[in-house]
């Protein structure tokens, strides 16, 4: 009997033992296609050599140094990459050991660069419907993610939640994209007027939404004019990458993409790759500076945070990324599985969006495509395409809920960015296989 406490009390999971490449490998010898990266985490794949050296070498020198007292050269190497590769502005980096801890720290922050600069009445903070940003209380209330939050709402700081950049869903018929974009960004400057301008602090938003809702981008021209609200009332612009960022969309912020530079990023999953934990926020210059003009101490700390082997491990990922060319790589891989799902499922009678960038595509199920009425929840149709998928020997992640929380279903594709094409026709296959069992039980 295990006395693991895991993410859920039924059924018992099989073990795994080793890695090659795009695959993981089970106590049995059985090989799954990790079309997920786990959580998109695994960019590089399951047995990379430069990331394994760097952490052998790495654990020789030194493993760990409280930095109340010490900084180290991994983290200091890491920091100096990361801030060169960053948009404009971005001058610190905060290492942590995950997602949720980055998005934690840059709340905190917001709120003490308000008491620093003398704007104490700036606290509330917008996020977005069908959005998700950590499993810590302050991270899980900025979050829009209705299953998630709901029976911790009474610990959750308030929060207000404005519609998603959500294109299949949200843009009327006779709405051209651009009119789309700016109209649902203009309930950010509709909720700040609600809120009262001197209140409000942050906006926080993935630029690629992720397992919430599976893969949606925002369209072009949204977030330049999200940027230009935040400007105009003097509120900071958090954007979070934990999942899309590390070269997942193809570059190495998903922002970029867009034109747009925020006042603080959140990365994570594959900046470790799943060698290591590690996270980071990123944070403009000005952010910075008020701090060390002010008290000088940023109020929060956690006991891993710039680990020196989780930074080697990070440095070692970014160098993979960088000699490899591998940005450029998710872009034509992920042009490639885009064409082979629409291919596999483009007129597939229960397929009713497939989108997403570079390496990060979400197919979305509807029980009729040309109502897109989704199927009834209560068929927990996604849980059954994992199922069949894992069965079948592919990793993906289905969720439920992609519309509303509770209405919805989609799978959630983010392969390694090592990826062959014959590994994407085995993985579209695969999970060919999988939608049609489902939806036969």
């Amino acid at each position: 009997m295990s006395h693991i406490f895991g993410r859920s009390t039924r059924g018992q999971l099989p073990t795994a033992v080793g890695g090659d490449g795009c695959y993981l490998i089970d106590a049995t010898g059985k090989r799954y296609l990790d079309g997920s990266g786990g959580a998109a985490v695994s960019c590089l794949g399951h047995s990379n050599a430069r990331v394994r050296a760097a952490l052998h070498l790495q654990v020789e020198q030194l493993a760990f140094a409280h930095t109340g007292f010490f900084t180290s050269d991994p983290a200091e190497e890491l920091a100096d990459r990361l801030v060169a590769a960053a948009p404009e502005g971005i001058d610190r980096v905060y290492l942590v050991s995950g997602g949720s801890e980055a998005v934690e720290a840059a709340l905190k922050l917001a709120r003490q660069y308000y008491m620093e600069i003398g704007q104490p009445q700036r606290h509330r903070v917008i996020a977005r419907r069908q959005s998700y940003h950590g499993n810590t209380l302050g991270a899980l209330a900025a979050g829009g993610n209705e299953w998630r939050r709901s029976q911790f709402a009474p610990l959750l700081v308030e929060t207000t939640h404005i519609s998603p950049c959500y294109e299949y869903r949200g843009r009327a018929e006779d709405e051209s994209v651009e009119d789309y974009g700016l109209r649902v960004a203009g309930e950010l400057e509709a909720e700040i007027l609600r809120l009262g301008p001197e209140t409000v602090m942050a906006f926080v938003a993935e630029p690629v939404v992720g397992a919430t809702a599976g893969a949606v981008p925002a369209v072009e021209g949204y977030l330049k004019r999200i940027r230009e609200i935040c400007d105009q009332y003097g509120i900071l612009l958090i954007l979070d990458e934990v999942m899309c960022g590390m070269g997942r969309t193809g570059y190495l912020f998903a922002c970029q993409e867009d034109g747009v530079s925020p006042d603080m990023i959140t990365i994570a999953k594959g900046l470790g790759a799943g060698y290591q934990p590690i996270g980071a926020l990123l944070v403009q210059g000005k952010i910075y500076d008020a701090i060390a003009a002010g008290s000088g101490f940023f109020q929060h700390g956690h006991t891993y945070m710039g680990h020196a082997m989780a930074a080697a491990a990070a440095n070692a990922v970014l160098s993979e990324i960088e000699e490899n060319d591998l940005l450029t790589r998710v872009r034509t891989q992920g042009d490639k599985l885009q064409a082979a799902l629409q291919a596999q499922f483009g007129q597939h009678a229960h397929v009713g969006d497939v989108r997403g960038r570079g390496l990060f595509r979400g197919v979305e199920l509807v029980a009729d495509r040309d109502t897109k009425n989704p199927f009834d929840p209560s068929k927990k149709l996604h849980a059954k395409i994992k199922a069949a998928a894992f069965e079948a020997g592919l990793i993906c992640y289905p969720m439920g809920g992609t519309i509303d929380g509770v209405n919805g279903d989609h799978v959630l594709i983010a392969p390694a960015f090592i990826i062959e094409d014959t590994q994407i026709d085995e993985l579209v296959s695969k999970l060919s296989t999988a939608i049609d069992k489902a939806l036969s039980v």
